[in-house]
């Protein structure tokens, strides 16, 4: 997400909607669903399709966020700091740090379902945390 869309979604967050019409409402939060998809999916290199794809989008960003704020202990074991270095990648198959499907795997999957889920219940259980 370039600077321009980032002011632009800051904006969009920060609207008073009490004066506006019905349509107007309907295409701010339009834009703001649009440029919130388009930052939650900078590191996913799948294709997101249908109704959850906003959802899935969220979870892969709230996941990343997490991991540069606590780093990751699994398999592959992860500090803040390479994750902020090297960045988090979504793939078919796989989670990796870095910025493609060819960096370290930190988690394998056998389908992206199964990443998807681990995923969410990773946000779900650092919640509760």
């Amino acid at each position: 997400m370039n600077t321009k869309q980032q002011k632009r979604l800051e904006a969009l967050e920060n609207v008073d909607t009490s004066e506006m019409t019905l349509e107007e409402m309907s295409n701010i939060f339009s834009e703001r669903s649009e440029l919130l998809l388009s930052r939650n999916k900078e590191n996913i290199n799948i294709i997101l399709r249908g109704s959850a794809k906003h959802y899935y989008a969220n979870q892969c960003y709230k996941f990343t966020q997490n991991l540069l704020k606590y780093g990751f202990n699994g398999f592959r074991k992860a500090t803040k700091k390479e994750v902020k270095e090297n960045g988090i990648s979504f793939n078919k198959y796989s989670i990796n740090l870095g910025r493609n499907q060819y960096g370290n795997d930190l988690k394998r999957f056998n389908s992206k379902d199964e990443m998807f889920g681990f995923v969410i219940g990773y946000n779900e259980t650092s919640r509760s945390i």
